[in-house]
């Protein structure tokens, strides 16, 4: 079939079209199941992707990987246009003690796992700072299909927009005790792991500082405006800026972008914020029904066999973190019933932040084999990498599900 596929020779922009239109009716099935629509999406990623009937080649994939970068930043600007500093006021010290435990409780959780079945520090180390980072997109297009609005909604909008910024930080300081872990073990000396500290805190704050110049320029511009299109071309523009400068500096696109949001919603009358918003109501089903189903499409079927028992603890570790963790985060920070009770299963999602962080592991953890001939390190890279994408399959299939869940227990579902 793979073979007939590759015969076709159709464009890119040939399967993007029949990909957005039958991943909508694939969208409308999943509805019908009760299910959330990404579900689809995804199912007819992979169906079309190198796993399966390979209509989607790697290089056709490679072309249209901006798609992704871009529907990311939508995502990233529209959670942060929801975090007014009065919403997050209302839910109090909650969010930070929510976003600080569920963080932390997964990692540890992981590497406690992890290092019990196989009793390898570094291995245990690298595979929890993996378990922090969520993916905000499936969560933010639940919250959207279903219409969901309360002081859940918020408090997920909250959680999945600032915890990878927190999960940059815990995997910086992970790997870079992993590396000299693993340069001790090759050379017999330990290497200073202090520089290596110095560029998670980088990424943050430059992406904030960036972020924040941009978002008050965003700003000045949108108030002179009037027409709806003008809006949307100017919200355009700057996210692709935004996301191309988050590229080009290595900089967090989802905390960036966020933070231009954030700037928006606390410095403009909520009427305006309105007209900037608005736009995306319409736009964002068409990149959710794209950014899914290159999403599936990357997905690799054929790593899930070598999954193994890794794979297995680290599902495990990771649901039990996080569940356990927005547990006790929602105890210390006092937050309602309704939060304290849901919240865990709305962030469960994870997928691109996750296995991006997976690749630059494996690009490090290579090169430090070769640099120390030491093929432990690229050992270690390889099997992170692989488990962490095929964990990607459970965790963005359960992760939506779960997170409809969640809002419908809540009462939340068609109050927007």
């Amino acid at each position: 079939m793979s073979s007939f596929a590759g015969n076709l020779e159709l464009s890119a922009l040939t399967l993007l079209g029949a990909a957005t239109l039958i991943g909508f009716y694939a969208g409308r099935g999943t509805q019908w199941i009760r299910l959330p629509s990404i579900i689809g999406y995804m199912l007819l990623g992979v169906a079309v992707g190198p796993s399966a009937f390979g209509f989607f080649g790697h290089e056709q994939l490679d072309h249209v990987g901006f798609i992704t970068q871009i529907v990311l930043g939508y995502v990233a600007f529209s959670i942060g246009a929801e975090l007014s500093i009065a919403s997050l006021r209302s839910l109090g010290r909650g969010i930070i003690a929510i976003i600080l435990a569920e963080s932390f409780t997964a990692f540890f959780v992981v590497l406690g796992f992890v290092f019990a079945l196989t009793r390898d520090p570094v291995m245990s180390l690298v595979f929890a700072a993996m378990a922090p980072a969520s993916a905000p997109a499936g969560t933010v297009a639940v919250i959207m299909e279903t219409r969901a609005k309360g002081p859940l909604t918020k408090a997920l909008y909250a959680v999945v927009g600032f915890d990878d910024g927190l999960a940059i930080i815990i995997f910086g300081f992970a790997a870079a005790i992993a590396r000299s872990l693993l340069t001790a073990e090759a050379t017999g000396q330990a290497e200073s792991i202090l520089p290596a500290l110095v560029d998670p805190f980088r990424e943050v704050i430059l992406s904030i500082v960036v972020g924040g110049i941009v978002g008050l320029v965003f700003c000045q511009i949108v108030r002179r405006l009037q027409a709806p299109a003008e809006y949307f071309a100017i919200v355009f523009g700057t996210i692709a800026l935004v996301t191309g400068l988050s590229l080009r500096w290595h900089l967090s696109l989802i905390l960036t972008n966020m933070i231009v949001g954030f700037i928006l919603v606390n410095t403009r009358r909520e009427s305006l914020v309105n007209h900037v918003t608005s736009p995306l109501t319409n736009v964002m089903p068409l990149m959710f029904i794209l950014f899914f189903c290159l999403a599936g499409a990357h997905l690799e079927i054929g790593a899930l066999p070598s999954l193994g028992m890794i794979g297995v603890v680290y599902i495990t570790g990771r649901t039990v973190g996080l569940l356990l963790g927005a547990r006790v985060g929602s105890a210390l920070g006092h937050v309602p019933d309704v939060i304290r009770k849901n919240i865990g299963l709305g962030i469960l999602s994870q997928a691109g932040v996750a296995i991006g962080l997976a690749l630059i592991l494996n690009q490090e953890f290579g090169e430090l084999a070769l640099e120390l001939d030491f093929p432990k390190a690229a050992t270690v890279g390889a099997s992170v990498l692989t488990t962490v994408t095929a964990t990607s399959i459970f965790f963005e299939t359960i992760g939506p599900i779960c997170t409809k869940i969640a809002l419908t227990r809540a009462g939340e579902v068609g109050k927007a």
